[in-house]
């Protein structure tokens, strides 16, 4: 399972998107987490169709299985990578 956080260095909620992140990557041990800065990899944020800071994607062998912008919880993170493990 992937979780990817699109962001960019001025974006408030981003900030807080990332704190939650983190936490959830703790209780996630086998997940690969990962940060992507629309700006310093603006094509394979255009490419993953990103139009909005922070987004959230999660991945099963690559296949996107969830998708949500803004600031999720902890609990939302959590429910969307069981999404992954279907």
């Amino acid at each position: 399972m992937e979780l990817v956080l699109y962001t960019s260095a001025f974006c408030a909620p981003c900030v807080r998107a990332r704190s939650v992140l983190r936490e959830a990557g703790r209780l996630l041990p086998g997940a690969t987490v990962q940060e992507v800065d629309v700006l310093s990899h603006l094509a394979e944020s255009e490419a993953a169709g990103i139009i909005s800071t922070p987004t959230l994607v999660v991945r099963r062998e690559g296949t996107e299985v969830f998708r949500a912008s803004g600031v999720p919880t902890v609990q939302q993170v959590l429910a969307a990578a069981a999404l992954a493990l279907d």
